[in-house]
Parts: C-alpha cells; structure tokens; sequence
C-alpha cells in the first residue's frame, strides 16, 4: 500500500465569489466523500485549509527567522485543501481523486509519499 496525497486546488478569490448555497452543497459533498473514505479504511489525514489570506511564511534559513503575512508565492491557484488516503496503486488514486474532484467542484493533484 502507498500514501497518496490528493491536493484540491482553486482560484484565490473563491471564498469571496461562492454563494452559501453552493458552499454548504460543496461541504455536503466532501463529507459524503471522506466518509466513503474512511469507511472503506482508505483514509489517513485530510482537511481543507483557511483562506489563503490567513496563512504566513516562515524563513528560518542561515539562522534567520523572517515572518511576513501572505502565502509564499502569488499564483492563479491555491491548495485549498487534502487527503492522505492509503491505496493500492495509481489507478486506485486516480479514480478517487476523480470522485474528490467532483466533490469539491474543483481540480486536484494526486502525489505519492516518497519512500512509499
């Protein structure tokens, strides 16, 4: 068996653009998701994350320690969120994250652990 993290992945400025509606509907549909998950003994870890807004970068090299507000990088895309899921190969990974992709209305990366 292999760890695989599934990233969910969207545009900054959802969480200013989506109605309750659609937001509470997305909820609705990960829960249905994670419990699938975790009934089947799949699930390790998962959550979804803060908006992007709330995060802060920590650069510790050289014996530094600079704080400031903001992710590390602009981009046109934010991890919103992940499952570790413990599965028996890609293929498996691949047609759950197609089914957490649906979930959460969004795209997701699937990743191998390394050393697994």
């Amino acid at each position: 068996m292999t760890q695989y993290m599934i990233s969910v992945w969207h545009e900054p400025d959802l969480d200013d653009n989506i109605s309750d509606d659609d937001m509470q509907r997305m909820f609705t549909q990960v829960d249905a998701f994670n419990q699938q998950v975790t009934a089947a003994g799949k699930w390790v870890f998962g959550g979804g994350l803060e908006p992007v807004h709330t995060a802060t970068c920590v650069d510790g090299r050289d014996g530094g320690n600079v704080v400031t507000d903001g992710p590390f990088i602009e981009s046109k895309e934010i991890l919103g969120g992940f499952w570790v899921l413990e599965l028996a190969d890609l293929d498996e990974a691949l047609e759950l994250a197609r089914q957490a992709s649906a979930a959460c209305e969004g795209k997701v990366e699937v990743r191998p652990f390394q050393g697994e």
